[in-house]
């Protein structure tokens, strides 16, 4: 951005907020205003050029920032005001926190020599809860250097911080001195030591040895890859790198309660599993029944993450490429032999789910699968894949791909739902340019997809909406069904989100047959701004969810 910020000889303290925002490198924040940032917000726009996109609702904001930082790669920013705005933001914070997301949340805080104010609310023991991190703007004198300080956080600690503003200090006259932290990230690489030793002899040794991949490693996929041909060995991921090595014939999909079955028999055949940039938590692993009975080498530049669930025959605390570069240095200076067990699937697709044949479903409902299948095929290839929570949510991780794992979105790391429309709007204003597809439950549309739909309306973005509305809230229906017992209080007797959507701005299209599928197909060819799909599911015949 090539703007001259005025800095006049009064300036403000709000000023200095909007100028240090500014400087380092951002040009959007997401929020909802209120008394404690409106005047910061509103000269990051007129002065510095900047984008504002206004939430619905105060969390919104936060889980759109959250998605901005994933997809763009940039630190995202959010802003709300005090007391309320901030209660509102506990779930979404919790949710960047559990993800690992670097992004600054800039809270306002109520006056200081307010007492009585009735949003007042001790902010720093709420944020203490949802594992987000907490910086305070100590006077108006040191506001450029405690943001500074709050963005440098988020990027070292990779993980949400609250910037907490009281609102008195806006009008404070203050000089402004830019101020950036530079982050040195210089990668470790593993050394010549007792644990590379073992970890690279366990690799040499091995008969069937296997790769998998986390989040943590995607930017080392080369080096990975040539790691695998060199030694024959089946590329995994995690669900968080899905599609990493999608095409690869050595591939074989995600790793663990996902894979398809022909992978999961291939993981258990493994007598290695060389692991980078994964936490080995208990969906990757089975609950450790997919490492049961192998030597497990794990590579993570993040100590916290070895040892969650399992504890690996060797921990190598460092940087994922260069240490693959460095096992395969050795390897080939020892002229270890290919292991053959790649070669042992060779031509054939292990990674695709098999479709099973369609259920029995109730009349003007659509099986599940079958219309994942045709949307795998109709939707924008080029897309970037959002998914709320909810039962629906693993057949759309098995059958709906993305184009790499920046491309795809993943809201539930709280284990929440409600979370995915806003954050999609959030990917959309990342990557205006290319499309964004939402699969949501009808419940957690209701939750909190129907607030900001109009947000992407308004802002004209390429988002398609895909509501899988089984009319139940599904995990509470299954557990009654389970038991032979009346499910009636799972069930609702939704309004058509077609024609909400429509009613909203957008356009909206049921779904109950397969001649349906092809008239949304038209919709989505000739879409000029958000749409949704609503398909309409039978609560008895979803598939379990596979974790």
């Amino acid at each position: 951005m090539n703007v001259q910020i005025p800095v006049d000889e009064k300036n403000k303290t709000y000023q200095t907020i909007a100028n240090s925002i500014f400087e380092h490198g951002i040009d959007t924040i997401f929020g909802l205003m209120g008394d404690a940032n409106l005047y910061f917000i509103d000269h990051f726009v007129r002065a510095c050029r900047g984008k504002f996109v206004p939430a619905a609702y105060d969390g919104n904001a936060t889980l759109m920032a959250l998605a901005y930082a994933q997809v763009s790669g940039k630190i995202g920013v959010a802003s709300v005001t005090h007391g309320p705005a901030l209660t509102n933001s506990i779930t979404p914070l919790t949710e960047g926190a559990r993800g690992n997301i670097p992004m600054v949340l800039f809270a306002g805080d109520t006056p200081t020599a307010d007492r009585r104010n009735l949003q007042d609310i001790d902010q720093r023991a709420l944020v203490a809860v949802t594992g987000a991190g907490w910086e305070q703007v100590r006077t108006p004198q040191t506001a450029s250097v405690d943001i500074a300080h709050a963005f440098y956080r988020a990027r070292t600690e990779r993980r949400p911080i609250v910037l907490n503003i009281p609102a008195d200090f806006m009008w404070k006259d203050v000089p402004h001195t830019p101020t950036v932290y530079p982050v040195f990230q210089t990668p470790a690489f593993v050394p010549d030591g007792p644990t590379f030793e073992d970890a690279l002899g366990m690799i040499a040794s091995a008969r069937r040895p296997l790769i998998l991949a986390g989040y943590g490693a995607i930017d080392a996929k080369p080096a990975l890859i040539d790691l695998a041909e060199r030694i024959d060995a089946p590329l995994a991921t995690t669900l968080r790198a899905k599609d990493l090595f999608r095409g690869h014939p050595n591939a074989i999909g995600l790793f663990g309660t996902l894979s398809t079955p022909e992978a999961y028999s291939i993981i258990a055949q493994a007598d290695c599993i060389i692991s980078f940039g994964a936490s080995l938590h208990q969906f990757t692993t089975d609950r450790g029944l997919l490492c049961k009975g192998k030597r497990i080498v794990q590579v993570n530049d993040r100590p916290d993450e070895a040892g969650q669930t399992l504890h690996s025959d060797a921990v190598l605390i460092a940087d994922a490429k260069l240490t693959a570069e460095n096992f395969l240095m050795w390897i080939n200076e020892a002229e270890a032999a290919p292991s053959g067990f790649a070669s042992e699937f060779a031509g054939r697709d292990v990674a695709a789910h098999p479709v099973p044949p369609p259920r029995a479903q109730k009349t003007g409902t659509i099986d599940f699968t079958t219309a994942l299948n045709w949307l795998e095929t109709a939707l924008p290839q080029d897309r970037v894949l959002v998914t709320d929570g909810g039962r629906f949510m693993t057949e759309v991780w098995c059958h709906i791909s993305a184009p790499d794992p920046r491309s795809f979105v993943l809201t539930a790391n709280f284990g929440a739902i409600g979370l995915g429309l806003q954050e999609a709007v959030g990917a959309a204003a990342a990557v205006p340019n290319r499309p964004v597809t939402l699969f949501t439950g009808d419940g957690g549309f209701m939750l909190g997809g129907i607030n900001e739909f109009n947000t992407a309306v308004r802002l004209g973005q390429d988002l398609i909406v895909i509501v899988c509305n089984d009319a139940a809230y599904g995990a509470e229906y299954v557990q009654f069904e389970d038991r032979q017992m009346d499910p009636a209080l799972t069930l609702f007797d939704w309004p058509s989100f077609a024609q909400v959507a429509t009613s909203l701005g957008g356009q909206g299209v049921t779904v109950r047959t397969l001649e349906d599928l092809e008239q949304a197909g038209d919709v989505i060819a000739k879409r000029d701004g958000p749409i949704l799909i609503e398909l309409m599911l039978d609560p008895s015949a979803m598939p379990r969810m596979r974790i």
